[in-house]
C-alpha cells in the first residue's frame, strides 16, 4: 500500500492533468516528444494514436495539432496524420545567425558581470555537467540555453529578451539533435562556457565575444555540412 505522501502525489498529479484541458495536454505531450526527439524528424502522428496516448477525444488532438502547425514543428496531411518536421540546414542557419547578433551584444553589455549573475552561470555550468554526466542530453540542453538567457536578460533589454525566448524551442531542439549525433560535442560545450565565465569574471570583453563566436558559430560549420 503506497505511503500518504505518494498517494497525496498521485492525486495532486491526476487533479492538475483533470484542470488542464484536454488540447493542451495533447500539446504538451507532443511538443515535449518532439523537442526530446521521442517523436524524430520525418515521423508521421495519426490522432487516432494520439488520442489513445493522452486519453482524449480526436476534436483536442485536432487542435493542438494546428497549434504546432503554426509554430512549425508538424506539417498536416488531411487524413493522414501530421508530420513531424526535422531540422534543416537553413533553420540552423538562421537561428545561428539570430543568435550571434543578440548574445554578441548581450555579452558586451554584461560586462562588467554582477556577481549574482557569475554565481547563476557557475550554477547552470554546474547543473549541465552532471546531466552530461548522466546522459541526460535533453536536459542538458535546456540548461543550455538557459545559461545564454541569463546573460542576455543580464543586459535588461526586454525586447531583446523576448527576440531571444522566441528561439527557446528550436535551440531545444537542435541541442537535443546534435548533442546525439555529436556525442562529444557536450565536452566542448561545458569547456567554452567555463572559458565563456572565466571571461566575465575578468572582465576581458574580446575574450568572452570571441568564446561566443566560437561557440555558436559551430552550428553554422554543422549547416555547411563542414562538421561529419
Amino acid at each position: 500500500m503506497p505511503s500518504p505522501a505518494v498517494a497525496k502525489r498521485v492525486t495532486d498529479k491526476q487533479i492538475t492533468e483533470k484542470r488542464q484541458p484536454a488540447a493542451e495536454r495533447v500539446y504538451d505531450h507532443v511538443k515535449s516528444g518532439v523537442l526530446e526527439r521521442r517523436y524524430e524528424g520525418g515521423t508521421l502522428l495519426t490522432e487516432g494514436e494520439l488520442a489513445e496516448a493522452v486519453g482524449v477525444s480526436r476534436t483536442p488532438v485536432r487542435e493542438a495539432l494546428l497549434k504546432l502547425e503554426v509554430e512549425g514543428l508538424l506539417r498536416l496531411y488531411p487524413k493522414k496524420g501530421a508530420l513531424v518536421l526535422p531540422v534543416s540546414a537553413q533553420e540552423i542557419t538562421d537561428v545561428v545567425e539570430t543568435r550571434l547578433l543578440v548574445e554578441e551584444h548581450a555579452v558586451r553589455k554584461a560586462v562588467p558581470a554582477s556577481p549574482a549573475l557569475l554565481a547563476r552561470l557557475a550554477e547552470l555550468l554546474e547543473v549541465q555537467r552532471g546531466q552530461a554526466a548522466a546522459g541526460d542530453f535533453a536536459e542538458a540542453a535546456a540548461t543550455d540555453r538557459c545559461f545564454h538567457a541569463e546573460i542576455v536578460r543580464s543586459g535588461g533589454n526586454a525586447i531583446l529578451s523576448r527576440l531571444y525566448d522566441q528561439l527557446r524551442d528550436r535551440q531545444l531542439r537542435m541541442g537535443v539533435a546534435v548533442m546525439h549525433s555529436h556525442p562529444d560535442r557536450i565536452a566542448k560545450t561545458l569547456a567554452e562556457h567555463g572559458e565563456l565565465l572565466d571571461a566575465l569574471r575578468s572582465g576581458d570583453t574580446d575574450a568572452a565575444v570571441a568564446v561566443v563566436h566560437r561557440h555558436v558559430g559551430w552550428f553554422q560549420s554543422l549547416a555547411r555540412g563542414d562538421v561529419r
